[in-house]
């Protein structure tokens, strides 16, 4: 009877508790907001972050809520975006473009190697031990972390740099979190220059190191009548809101630094 009386009472607690969470659950309960559902479900769920949100989920409720626009998700490309559009009752909208850039050209051809490394080949191992086998403390490591973490196989590793082909990149990012050095910048595809070098050495240090790296001469920013263009750091920087991809300044720049991103 002990035994029968036991198992009773451990059931009828269970019952109890069964019905007291049920009920908890019904009045606790999170709206789910559906349209955003719908909105995430319609994402490539990459969670790549590229959009400017916390992940597909993220830019969902702000899409649903009104407070981000069609068009961000740049790895889901026109089909995502026409998607979106439908969900939410707007116009069709194209999605934005976007690519990821190296700010380094400092291949094995402009810059020196000075020593050899015999670790595992990975960047991020690597800069634990060193900052690269170039005589450039601030370029490219070259062991390939970005090429590993690329999707689209839009990247490679040539003569010790990593060189990100646009026609295929889709701008997820993941190329960008993958580098240790944080040397790859996720653009806007249009019309502007940017610079690839990250050197913040002085021109003459840069020089020695590296013989595409920027120097700060000053000739591109004389070259923009935007005044888009300021050294920083001792390198040139522009401003993608005030230039204009006129390409002065690339034609200015006796070191070929400066790349112009073609819309």
């Amino acid at each position: 009877m002990d035994i029968v009386s036991a198992i009773l009472l451990v059931s009828a607690i269970g019952l109890v508790v069964a019905v007291v969470l049920v009920i908890a659950s019904t009045v606790m309960a999170v709206p789910v907001d559906e349209k955003a559902k719908r909105l995430e479900e319609a994402l490539p769920g990459a969670n790549c972050g590229a959009c400017g949100f916390s992940g597909c989920s993220g830019y969902a409720k702000a899409l649903s809520c009104g407070e981000a626009r069609v068009g961000l998700c740049s790895p889901g490309g026109d089909e995502v975006a026409m998607e979106l559009s439908t969900i939410l009752g707007v116009d069709a909208v194209k999605a934005d473009k976007r690519v990821a850039i190296v700010r380094c050209r400092g291949n094995s051809d402009a810059s020196e190697r000075k020593t050899e490394y015999t670790g595992i080949k990975s960047c991020a191992s690597a800069i634990q031990i060193y900052n690269g086998a170039t005589s450039c403390s601030y370029g490219c490591i070259g062991y390939g972390d970005c090429v590993a973490a690329c999707s689209k196989n839009a990247i490679k590793i040539c003569s010790s740099l990593a060189v990100v082909d646009q026609n295929i990149c889709m701008g997820c990012g993941e190329c960008a979190n993958a580098c240790p050095k944080h040397l790859i910048s996720i653009v806007p595809v249009k019309k502007r220059a940017v610079v690839l070098c990250s050197s913040c050495d002085k021109g003459s240090d840069t020089r020695k190191a590296c013989t595409a790296g920027c120097i700060a001469c000053k000739k591109c920013v004389k070259a923009c009548e935007q005044g888009a263009i300021e050294i920083v750091n001792f390198k040139a920087h522009i401003d993608p809101e005030k230039c204009t991809g006129c390409g002065k300044c690339v034609d200015e720049c006796n070191f070929s630094c400066i790349f112009m991103v073609n819309g």
